[in-house]
């Protein structure tokens, strides 16, 4: 794994999700602290910047009224719409101060669901810049990372789930997402190995 073909991809760590007060927070905070993953993600992010890897932030935001998703939401989005989530302008829409861009960051703009390939540049800005490996962080574990895991491997890139990097609303739900499901669309790895294995040239 080379620093120059690799990003880093961090998914929704915006305030709704990490910070006390968010409108997500309560759901997430209980496997946030088992995982310690935002710790992990700081430590990641700070030596992959330092190797050379592309760090990029993928938040999710929409306009008041939510209108660019369903009249009659179901499922994840309606969760989202009902709490009042991720509205564009608002702190808790806002990418937390510890992941503030830095130069040479790239914020993927236009995420709207659950799949950051979906409805962004993503794909275009990887491929331009010769990315080949991807690695996957952030929220929800079952939800967004699991979304666009499968989404880069049907696309080719290689794909790296970082397992202490993600969180999701319960215990359970994030056992099976990184035993059972990673495995098979991405190399599941801990933040150390993955570090280990960018640094290892």
């Amino acid at each position: 794994m080379k620093p120059e073909t690799t990003a880093l991809v961090l998914i929704e760590y915006q305030n709704d999700f990490v910070k006390p007060g968010g409108a997500q927070h309560d759901a997430v905070k209980s496997v946030m602290t088992s995982t310690g993953m935002l710790a992990h993600t700081l430590s990641t992010v700070a030596e992959a910047r330092r190797l050379g890897a592309t760090i990029m932030l993928a938040p999710i935001t929409f306009a008041e009224g939510y209108p660019e998703i369903s009249p009659q939401p179901y499922g994840i989005l309606k969760a989202v719409r009902d709490s009042g989530a991720f509205r564009k302008g608002t702190w808790g829409a806002e990418i937390i101060d510890e992941l503030a861009p830095q130069s040479g960051d790239i914020v993927v703009e236009g995420k709207r669901g659950l799949d950051c390939f979906a409805s962004t540049n993503l794909d275009f800005i990887l491929r331009s810049r010769g990315i080949t490996d991807v690695a996957l962080a952030g929220f929800l574990t079952n939800c967004c990372v699991e979304s666009t895991m499968r989404s880069a491997y049907e696309r080719g890139y290689r794909v790296v789930t970082l397992v202490d990097c993600t969180a999701t609303i319960s215990e359970e739900e994030q056992r099976v997402a990184t035993a059972k499901d990673f495995p098979m669309f991405s190399m599941p790895m801990a933040h150390g190995d993955f570090l280990r294995q960018l640094g290892n040239r």
